[in-house]
């Protein structure tokens, strides 16, 4: 008999300790890895819900706003969602003035962008570079025009003239995830530079070429070659509408070449380049296509075509979704949060962009000093979020129709469904996990000011997650 009472009182034991030991644990793991020496002057704060009954698991620090990095993504990804819709699509129109006249444009043929990041992308069929360019020779020549007596524009006035938000780290954007938001984009405003190391550890690297070619602007390169064996370290500095840009850093000894991506200065260079190119195979003449960027900055004024003949529309937003949340793509929420201002107020900034999204998510209960934001993705260090306005932003995505989409667009980390952030001395986590026993949690996690590397770190933040699986 007492040996029944004994089971059946372990049971009950057994029963309390497992429904209510979730957050205890959590608790448990987390004090423990904050002794850490690592975190000694760390910053760190967790937040996690039950995402059904909303009940807290664990609240540690919530309030306190801290540098998310790429977590920043999500808030970007939901309100675009919201003020755009689920299948809002970028545009790029084709447009002339005056009049044509047996296949002669006695006029100027416009191309008027709408700010699409995709334009000329590689990562989809029907945005590629060489496609694009098919298909707006087609247009023309089916608009009938087969000769321009004026200038081919490049009209990108619906964003404004800085395409760099403030606070990004003059380290990241000459590099390729630090590319700037124009109202035309080309190319993911990307390019490759292919280097090649010397002969013996500190010798220059030798810059073979870039792809695509750099029009108007001139790279020094003072890359030199490191040991066999280490990892290239290169960085570009190349500003907005700079012509001279320095390439500094180490590629290790090797018997082949190191591929660097950068950002290019200014897009209108690279894409007049290859328009005008195109142009001349369709054997359309054309007196000149000026740098609609330069023009924009000279203060001259870019005329609107009278007639629009053909629209390029980019892919819709799910698809934009899951390479900005999946591959971290910059560019991407730079121009969403400049579009939604434009589409909303007819300011494509990033300062209008920002207002609206605390407004958005101030209407929502959220509070505008939890969403001190300075751009769309993230990349700057001067961005403040607090992790319980992470945690219910992504709670109020569940509620909605495009919510499985938004779901899918996140990785696979540790292995929950989590959108990571990373920048020196900073990292997060912030997403979902349903547990074996079919809980499911609503998750922010970040780490700011930590002292070891970022993979290790990692590891340590897995750890304090496990307690949920």
């Amino acid at each position: 008999m007492n040996y029944i009472k004994l089971l059946f009182g372990l049971s009950l034991l057994w029963h309390h300790s497992s429904a209510q030991s979730v957050g205890d644990r959590l608790k448990m793991a987390l004090a423990k890895w904050q002794s850490d020496a690592s975190l000694k002057h760390a910053s760190i704060s967790l937040y996690v819900l039950n995402s059904k009954t909303g009940e807290v698991i664990i609240d540690t620090n919530s309030q306190v706003g801290l540098v998310p990095a790429s977590c920043q993504k999500i808030v970007t990804s939901a309100t675009a969602y919201e003020v755009l819709g689920k299948d809002f699509r970028f545009k790029t129109d084709l447009g002339y003035t005056g009049h044509i006249n047996k296949g002669v444009l006695d006029g100027n043929l416009h191309i008027k962008g709408y700010g699409d990041p995709t334009l000329g992308s590689w990562r989809y069929a029907t945005t590629k570079d060489t496609v694009v360019l098919k298909n707006w020779m087609a247009a023309i020549a089916n608009c009938g025009i087969r000769q321009i007596n004026g200038e081919v524009y490049l009209d990108g006035s619906c964003f404004s003239l800085q395409p760099i938000p403030g606070g990004w780290s003059w380290e990241d954007m000459g590099n390729y995830y630090g590319a700037g938001c124009w109202g035309l984009n080309w190319y993911e405003n990307q390019y490759d530079l292919t280097l090649k190391p010397g002969l013996k550890e500190g010798d220059y690297a030798t810059l073979l070429k870039t792809s695509p070619e750099l029009i108007d602007i001139k790279l020094i390169t003072k890359v030199k070659t490191g040991k066999i064996g280490s990892d290239a370290n290169v960085n570009i500095y190349l500003p907005p509408n700079a012509s001279i840009g320095i390439v500094e850093g180490t590629i290790p000894i090797s018997d082949t070449t190191n591929i660097v991506s950068g950002s290019t200065s200014n897009p209108y260079n690279q894409l007049g380049n290859v328009l005008g190119k195109a142009l001349d195979s369709a054997h359309i003449n054309y007196k000149n296509i000026p740098n609609g960027f330069s023009s924009l900055v000279n203060r001259q004024t870019i005329p609107s075509p009278d007639s629009v003949f053909y629209t390029y529309f980019s892919p819709t937003i799910d698809s934009i979704t899951y390479w900005f949340l999946h591959k971290s793509v910059n560019l991407y929420g730079e121009s969403l949060l400049k579009e939604m201002a434009y589409t909303k107020t007819g300011e494509g900034s990033t300062e209008a962009g920002i207002a609206l999204v605390k407004k958005f998510w101030e209407d929502r209960g959220i509070e505008r000093s939890a969403l001190r934001i300075k751009d769309g993705s993230g990349l700057g260090t001067s961005n403040r979020i607090t992790t319980n306005a992470l945690v219910n932003i992504l709670q109020y995505v569940r509620e909605k129709d495009w919510f499985s989409s938004f779901y899918n667009a996140l990785p696979f980390y540790n292995g929950m469904k989590l959108k990571s952030g990373t920048i020196s001395g900073i990292k997060s986590f912030a997403g979902y996990h349903t547990s074996k026993n079919g809980v499911d949690y609503t998750i922010a996690f970040i780490v700011n000011d930590f002292n070891v590397t970022s993979s290790v770190l990692t590891k340590k933040m897995f750890r304090v997650l496990d307690e949920l699986k």
